[in-house]
């Protein structure tokens, strides 16, 4: 395993990390979410995320339960808030209120007395930004929190982060989660060039496309039985990915992953940690052996030429939104 600095902190994460989102304490049991937290932390991943809102806590509580085992110094736990967490109205959002009550509740689900990375899984428009981030910053220095970073917000809104952190005197958000993978590419835009300038690195889920860019679904076929796309429970973001299109472009990938002798997910993830300012990218696994297969991925230097293959595939859906 390769790690690298988390935007200019001095934290430092696996090149790969492993998540939870749709995974542990829903889709798969939780021995086998065990097994998996395992194989990530015996092939040196020490990056390990989450959320308060998957199952409703419940992928905290295996996550942490599978964690105990380590020494707490040699692993970085990472979860979220924004999601609602009840029905009452103060049970959602980035409030001082619940911020608050939300850190306590996950530090109890995980077993641990501190979270190392704490992030606004959203923007809340609702919400002065200042009380968000003094919140935030009262919790590193409580302890309770020992970094402060957000997922999925604008280029605009870290930009008002930053100035509203330098005009108080906060602590830094040293981390930005977006989703990024070869099909969507929106950070490009202007949040990577935002998050580099203002010392963010970015932490990116579903950079396999929900299992699209592994190749296992087809053009014209029918969706495997033991797909996360056959599964109603689970195929809310991934159905919008399986336009013949998209997969005709995969296969292509795909070939060109093969000619350099390796698999689709590993030619996926070598390309997200080839661009400046990628701290990680989160995997999800259903099996131990999918971790060991795409930890592989760190080792592969990709040349301008591949690159530049990969480019020109990728043009041929340029425009591409998927629904999430």
């Amino acid at each position: 395993m390769k790690y690298r600095k988390l935007g200019n902190s001095g934290l430092k994460v696996s090149e790969i990390g492993l998540g939870s989102w749709l995974t542990y304490g829903k889709a798969v049991n939780d021995q086998t979410a065990h097994d998996c937290i395992h194989k990530a932390y015996e092939l040196g991943i020490n990056f390990f995320d989450t959320a308060n809102a998957y199952e409703e806590g419940k992928a905290e509580i295996v996550l942490g339960e599978a964690l105990q085992r380590y020494v707490r110094s040699s692993y970085v736990v990472a979860t979220k808030l924004f999601f609602p967490m009840g029905q009452d109205p103060n049970e959602r959002g980035l409030s001082r209120k619940h911020i608050i009550e939300q850190c306590d509740a996950s530090l109890k689900r995980l077993g641990l007395d501190y979270i190392d990375l704490y992030q606004c899984h959203r923007f809340d428009p609702e919400v002065p930004m200042e009380e968000t981030l003094y919140a935030l910053d009262d919790l590193v220095r409580q302890g309770k929190i020992l970094y402060a970073g957000v997922s999925e917000w604008s280029a605009a809104q870290i930009e008002k982060a930053v100035g509203i952190r330098k005009d108080h005197r906060l602590r830094p958000i040293i981390s930005n989660q977006p989703i990024y993978n070869m099909l969507e590419r929106y950070i490009e835009k202007d949040v990577l060039p935002v998050s580099n300038e203002n010392g963010m690195g970015q932490i990116v889920f579903s950079p396999l496309a929900q299992g699209v860019l592994t190749g296992k679904y087809k053009p014209n076929a029918e969706k495997p039985s033991d797909s996360r796309a056959a599964n109603d429970s689970t195929n809310f973001v991934i159905n919008s990915y399986l336009r013949n299109d998209v997969l005709k472009c995969v296969e292509k990938l795909n070939t060109l992953a093969q000619e350099l002798d390796l698999s689709l997910s590993q030619l996926s993830l070598s390309w997200i940690l080839s661009h400046e300012g990628i701290s990680s990218a989160i995997i999800g696994a259903s099996r131990p052996q999918q971790i060991e297969e795409n930890v592989k991925a760190v080792d592969v230097e990709l040349t301008k030429d591949t690159l530049e293959r990969i480019d020109n595939i990728l043009e041929e859906i340029k425009g591409f939104a998927p629904l999430r």
